[in-house]
Protein backbone atom coordinates (compact mmCIF):
# COMPACT_ATOMS: atom_id res chain seq x y z
CA UNK A 1 0.00 0.00 0.00
CA UNK A 2 3.27 2.39 1.07
CA UNK A 3 4.23 2.02 -2.95
CA UNK A 4 0.76 2.12 -4.18
CA UNK A 5 0.47 5.73 -1.95
CA UNK A 6 3.90 7.04 -3.57
CA UNK A 7 2.98 6.20 -6.83
CA UNK A 8 -0.13 7.95 -6.74
CA UNK A 9 1.53 10.87 -5.27
CA UNK A 10 3.96 11.17 -8.12
CA UNK A 11 1.55 10.71 -10.62
CA UNK A 12 -0.14 13.57 -8.90
CA UNK A 13 2.61 15.90 -9.77
CA UNK A 14 1.48 16.16 -13.50
CA UNK A 15 -1.92 17.51 -12.73
CA UNK A 16 -0.93 19.73 -10.55
CA UNK A 17 1.48 21.29 -12.88
CA UNK A 18 -1.44 21.14 -15.23
CA UNK A 19 -3.72 22.97 -13.12
CA UNK A 20 -1.14 25.44 -12.02
CA UNK A 21 -0.35 26.28 -15.92
CA UNK A 22 -4.26 26.70 -16.71
CA UNK A 23 -4.90 28.98 -13.63
CA UNK A 24 -1.60 31.20 -14.45
CA UNK A 25 -2.24 31.89 -18.27
CA UNK A 26 -6.47 32.80 -17.60
CA UNK A 27 -5.55 35.13 -14.97
CA UNK A 28 -3.23 36.71 -17.42
CA UNK A 29 -5.76 36.96 -20.65
CA UNK A 30 -8.81 38.25 -18.42
CA UNK A 31 -9.09 41.73 -18.66
CA UNK A 32 -7.62 43.92 -16.24
CA UNK A 33 -5.06 44.29 -14.11
CA UNK A 34 -3.98 44.72 -10.26
CA UNK A 35 -3.39 48.14 -10.45
CA UNK A 36 -6.05 49.02 -12.52
CA UNK A 37 -8.38 49.67 -9.38
CA UNK A 38 -6.34 52.27 -7.89
CA UNK A 39 -6.71 56.45 -8.98
CA UNK A 40 -5.79 56.99 -11.65
CA UNK A 41 -1.39 56.86 -11.61
CA UNK A 42 1.08 58.32 -13.78
CA UNK A 43 2.81 56.84 -16.71
CA UNK A 44 6.15 56.15 -14.70
CA UNK A 45 4.56 55.26 -11.53
CA UNK A 46 2.59 52.80 -13.28
CA UNK A 47 5.96 51.51 -14.86
CA UNK A 48 7.65 51.21 -11.39
CA UNK A 49 4.90 48.85 -10.38
CA UNK A 50 5.08 46.54 -12.82
CA UNK A 51 9.27 46.57 -12.53
CA UNK A 52 8.93 45.81 -8.92
CA UNK A 53 6.12 43.26 -9.11
CA UNK A 54 8.08 41.67 -12.21
CA UNK A 55 4.78 42.36 -14.33
CA UNK A 56 6.79 44.45 -17.49
CA UNK A 57 8.43 40.93 -18.22
CA UNK A 58 7.39 38.77 -21.19
CA UNK A 59 4.62 36.39 -19.91
CA UNK A 60 6.52 33.32 -20.21
CA UNK A 61 9.37 34.92 -18.58
CA UNK A 62 6.59 35.69 -15.20
CA UNK A 63 5.10 32.12 -16.01
CA UNK A 64 9.04 30.44 -15.26
CA UNK A 65 9.77 33.16 -12.44
CA UNK A 66 6.53 31.64 -10.67
CA UNK A 67 7.46 28.39 -11.33
CA UNK A 68 10.91 28.58 -9.65
CA UNK A 69 9.93 30.58 -6.44
CA UNK A 70 6.83 28.37 -6.11
CA UNK A 71 9.34 25.58 -5.86
CA UNK A 72 11.45 27.16 -2.97
CA UNK A 73 8.23 27.63 -1.40
CA UNK A 74 7.51 31.47 -2.14
CA UNK A 75 3.79 32.20 -3.65
CA UNK A 76 4.78 35.77 -4.37
CA UNK A 77 3.77 38.90 -2.30
CA UNK A 78 -0.02 40.38 -2.66
CA UNK A 79 -1.55 42.91 -4.38
CA UNK A 80 -4.00 44.11 -2.70
CA UNK A 81 -3.02 43.52 1.23
CA UNK A 82 0.15 45.23 0.71
CA UNK A 83 3.42 44.25 3.00
CA UNK A 84 1.77 40.56 3.32
CA UNK A 85 3.06 37.66 1.62
CA UNK A 86 0.34 35.02 -0.01
CA UNK A 87 1.50 32.49 2.34
CA UNK A 88 0.46 34.33 5.19
CA UNK A 89 -2.50 35.05 3.75
CA UNK A 90 -3.37 31.47 3.44
CA UNK A 91 -2.10 30.74 6.35
CA UNK A 92 -4.90 33.15 8.70
CA UNK A 93 -7.90 31.61 6.29
CA UNK A 94 -7.09 28.04 5.72
CA UNK A 95 -7.24 26.77 8.65
CA UNK A 96 -10.84 28.27 9.03
CA UNK A 97 -11.72 26.83 5.59
CA UNK A 98 -10.36 23.99 6.54
CA UNK A 99 -12.19 23.63 10.65
CA UNK A 100 -15.59 24.62 8.12
CA UNK A 101 -15.10 22.27 5.20
CA UNK A 102 -13.80 19.09 7.56
CA UNK A 103 -16.38 19.54 10.20
CA UNK A 104 -19.41 19.46 7.23
CA UNK A 105 -17.92 16.16 5.61
CA UNK A 106 -17.89 14.38 9.16
CA UNK A 107 -21.38 15.73 9.82
CA UNK A 108 -22.79 14.79 6.01
CA UNK A 109 -21.18 11.55 6.08
CA UNK A 110 -22.99 10.38 9.69
CA UNK A 111 -26.28 12.21 8.78
CA UNK A 112 -26.24 11.08 5.60
CA UNK A 113 -25.31 6.79 6.45
CA UNK A 114 -28.00 7.35 9.29
CA UNK A 115 -30.86 8.49 6.84
CA UNK A 116 -29.97 6.18 4.13
CA UNK A 117 -29.70 3.20 6.30
CA UNK A 118 -32.97 4.15 7.71
CA UNK A 119 -34.61 4.60 3.84
CA UNK A 120 -33.29 1.00 2.94
CA UNK A 121 -34.27 -1.19 5.83
CA UNK A 122 -37.85 1.01 5.63
CA UNK A 123 -37.95 0.31 1.72
CA UNK A 124 -41.41 1.81 -0.27
CA UNK A 125 -42.79 3.14 3.36
CA UNK A 126 -43.24 6.78 4.24
CA UNK A 127 -40.41 6.91 5.90
CA UNK A 128 -38.21 5.67 2.67
CA UNK A 129 -40.05 8.38 0.45
CA UNK A 130 -39.55 11.16 3.17
CA UNK A 131 -35.71 10.76 2.79
CA UNK A 132 -35.72 10.39 -0.90
CA UNK A 133 -37.82 13.29 -1.13
CA UNK A 134 -35.75 15.26 1.06
CA UNK A 135 -32.93 14.24 -0.72
CA UNK A 136 -33.46 15.14 -3.93
CA UNK A 137 -34.80 18.73 -2.60
CA UNK A 138 -31.09 18.61 -1.02
CA UNK A 139 -28.89 17.84 -4.17
CA UNK A 140 -31.28 20.23 -6.41
CA UNK A 141 -30.89 23.37 -4.19
CA UNK A 142 -27.50 24.74 -4.48
CA UNK A 143 -25.11 26.71 -1.82
CA UNK A 144 -25.57 29.99 -2.94
CA UNK A 145 -29.67 29.23 -2.27
CA UNK A 146 -29.58 27.47 0.93
CA UNK A 147 -26.65 30.26 2.74
CA UNK A 148 -28.80 33.09 2.38
CA UNK A 149 -32.35 31.49 3.34
CA UNK A 150 -30.56 29.93 6.41
CA UNK A 151 -29.67 33.34 7.24
CA UNK A 152 -32.20 35.48 6.50
CA UNK A 153 -34.63 33.07 8.55
CA UNK A 154 -32.34 31.99 11.56
CA UNK A 155 -30.47 35.00 12.10
CA UNK A 156 -32.09 37.95 10.72
CA UNK A 157 -36.29 37.10 11.54
CA UNK A 158 -35.85 34.94 14.11
CA UNK A 159 -32.73 35.83 15.95
CA UNK A 160 -31.50 32.31 17.04
CA UNK A 161 -28.02 32.17 15.78
CA UNK A 162 -25.67 35.01 14.29
CA UNK A 163 -25.38 35.93 10.55
CA UNK A 164 -21.70 36.69 10.30
CA UNK A 165 -18.47 36.04 12.60
CA UNK A 166 -16.39 33.28 13.53
CA UNK A 167 -14.76 31.75 16.61
CA UNK A 168 -18.02 31.12 18.78
CA UNK A 169 -19.54 27.28 18.29
CA UNK A 170 -23.08 29.16 17.75
CA UNK A 171 -21.38 30.79 14.82
CA UNK A 172 -20.10 27.58 13.32
CA UNK A 173 -23.98 26.43 12.97
CA UNK A 174 -25.08 28.10 9.63
CA UNK A 175 -22.44 27.67 7.82
CA UNK A 176 -21.96 24.56 8.55
CA UNK A 177 -25.72 23.59 7.73
CA UNK A 178 -25.94 25.54 4.41
CA UNK A 179 -22.19 23.40 3.66
CA UNK A 180 -23.45 19.74 4.33
CA UNK A 181 -26.72 19.67 3.29
CA UNK A 182 -26.17 18.84 -0.61
CA UNK A 183 -23.68 16.62 0.42
CA UNK A 184 -26.34 14.66 3.09
CA UNK A 185 -28.74 14.31 0.57
CA UNK A 186 -26.19 12.99 -1.78
CA UNK A 187 -24.76 10.28 0.86
CA UNK A 188 -28.44 9.52 1.69
CA UNK A 189 -28.67 8.42 -1.53
CA UNK A 190 -25.63 6.51 -2.18
CA UNK A 191 -25.99 4.44 1.18
CA UNK A 192 -29.63 3.86 0.49
CA UNK A 193 -29.04 2.06 -2.60
CA UNK A 194 -25.88 0.22 -1.84
CA UNK A 195 -27.65 -0.52 1.79
CA UNK A 196 -30.66 -2.22 0.02
CA UNK A 197 -28.13 -4.39 -2.32
CA UNK A 198 -26.42 -4.91 0.68
CA UNK A 199 -29.39 -6.85 2.49
CA UNK A 200 -30.06 -8.85 -0.54
CA UNK A 201 -26.76 -10.33 -0.98
CA UNK A 202 -25.69 -13.71 0.31
CA UNK A 203 -23.53 -12.93 3.51
CA UNK A 204 -26.45 -10.98 4.89
CA UNK A 205 -28.40 -14.06 4.36
CA UNK A 206 -26.27 -15.89 6.05
CA UNK A 207 -25.71 -14.15 8.56
CA UNK A 208 -29.30 -13.79 9.58
CA UNK A 209 -29.55 -17.70 9.10
CA UNK A 210 -27.32 -18.36 11.69
CA UNK A 211 -29.51 -16.36 14.22
CA UNK A 212 -27.31 -13.32 14.57
CA UNK A 213 -29.41 -10.40 16.68
CA UNK A 214 -30.69 -7.90 13.12
CA UNK A 215 -28.45 -5.12 14.99
CA UNK A 216 -25.28 -6.63 14.90
CA UNK A 217 -26.12 -8.24 11.13
CA UNK A 218 -27.59 -4.70 9.72
CA UNK A 219 -24.10 -2.83 11.44
CA UNK A 220 -21.78 -5.76 10.96
CA UNK A 221 -22.11 -6.71 7.62
CA UNK A 222 -25.15 -4.23 5.67
CA UNK A 223 -23.38 -1.30 6.78
CA UNK A 224 -19.96 -2.15 6.20
CA UNK A 225 -20.60 -2.88 2.50
CA UNK A 226 -23.00 0.11 2.23
CA UNK A 227 -20.49 2.50 3.55
CA UNK A 228 -18.25 1.65 0.48
CA UNK A 229 -20.02 3.82 -2.19
CA UNK A 230 -20.54 7.06 0.46
CA UNK A 231 -16.68 6.76 1.25
CA UNK A 232 -15.26 6.36 -2.14
CA UNK A 233 -17.40 9.73 -2.97
CA UNK A 234 -15.84 11.83 0.00
CA UNK A 235 -12.91 12.52 -2.81
CA UNK A 236 -15.90 14.92 -4.73
CA UNK A 237 -17.27 16.03 -2.14
CA UNK A 238 -14.39 17.08 -0.52
CA UNK A 239 -13.55 19.31 -3.76
CA UNK A 240 -17.68 20.46 -4.03
CA UNK A 241 -17.26 21.35 -0.16
CA UNK A 242 -14.11 23.35 -1.25
CA UNK A 243 -16.06 25.44 -3.89
CA UNK A 244 -19.71 25.80 -1.93
CA UNK A 245 -17.06 27.47 1.12
CA UNK A 246 -16.73 30.11 -1.11
CA UNK A 247 -19.97 31.24 -1.66
CA UNK A 248 -20.87 30.35 1.91
CA UNK A 249 -17.58 32.31 3.26
CA UNK A 250 -19.24 35.14 1.40
CA UNK A 251 -22.30 35.04 2.68
CA UNK A 252 -21.42 34.38 6.29
CA UNK A 253 -18.77 36.70 6.07
CA UNK A 254 -16.16 34.59 7.39
CA UNK A 255 -12.39 34.97 6.79
CA UNK A 256 -11.79 31.78 5.03
CA UNK A 257 -9.53 31.27 1.89
CA UNK A 258 -12.78 31.26 -0.45
CA UNK A 259 -13.20 34.86 0.77
CA UNK A 260 -9.43 36.07 -0.43
CA UNK A 261 -9.98 33.87 -3.68
CA UNK A 262 -12.56 35.96 -4.29
CA UNK A 263 -11.41 39.19 -3.35
CA UNK A 264 -8.37 38.30 -5.33
CA UNK A 265 -10.27 37.20 -8.61
CA UNK A 266 -11.93 40.78 -8.39
CA UNK A 267 -9.13 42.85 -8.29
CA UNK A 268 -6.79 40.68 -9.82
CA UNK A 269 -4.59 39.84 -7.55
CA UNK A 270 -2.33 37.04 -9.93
CA UNK A 271 -0.53 35.67 -6.90
CA UNK A 272 -3.41 35.36 -4.37
CA UNK A 273 -5.36 33.90 -6.72
CA UNK A 274 -2.65 31.40 -7.80
CA UNK A 275 -1.96 30.61 -4.18
CA UNK A 276 -5.40 29.71 -3.30
CA UNK A 277 -6.02 27.38 -6.78
CA UNK A 278 -2.47 25.38 -5.85
CA UNK A 279 -3.30 24.86 -2.35
CA UNK A 280 -7.06 23.28 -2.97
CA UNK A 281 -5.50 21.82 -6.01
CA UNK A 282 -2.83 19.50 -3.60
CA UNK A 283 -5.78 19.24 -0.84
CA UNK A 284 -8.18 17.69 -3.32
CA UNK A 285 -5.04 15.23 -4.71
CA UNK A 286 -4.36 14.55 -0.84
CA UNK A 287 -7.86 13.74 0.63
CA UNK A 288 -8.47 11.30 -2.69
CA UNK A 289 -5.00 9.93 -2.06
CA UNK A 290 -6.72 9.22 2.04
CA UNK A 291 -9.68 7.99 0.58
CA UNK A 292 -8.29 5.46 -1.84
CA UNK A 293 -6.56 4.23 0.94
CA UNK A 294 -9.05 4.13 3.40
CA UNK A 295 -11.15 2.28 0.93
CA UNK A 296 -9.03 -0.51 0.84
CA UNK A 297 -9.14 -1.15 4.68
CA UNK A 298 -13.02 -1.38 4.22
CA UNK A 299 -12.63 -3.36 1.36
CA UNK A 300 -10.41 -6.54 1.63
CA UNK A 301 -11.24 -7.28 -1.72
CA UNK A 302 -9.22 -4.58 -3.02
CA UNK A 303 -5.22 -4.77 -3.51
CA UNK A 304 -3.28 -2.23 -4.74
CA UNK A 305 0.09 -4.52 -5.16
Amino acid sequence: MLSYALRRLLSAIPTIFIIITAAFFMMRIAPGGPFDQERTLEATVMENLNRTFGLDKPLYEQYAMYLGNLFRGDMGPSFIYRDKRVHEILAEGLPISMQLGLTALVIALLFGSILGSIAALRQNTKADYAVIATATFGITVPNFVVAPVLSLVFAVMLGWLPAQGWGRWDQMILPVIALSLPQIAVVARLVRGAMIEALRSDHVRTARAYGLPARMVVIKHALRAAILPAISYLGPAAAALLTGSIVVEQVFNLPGIGRYFVAGALNRDYTLVMGTVVIVAVFVVVFNLIVDLLYALLDPRVRYD
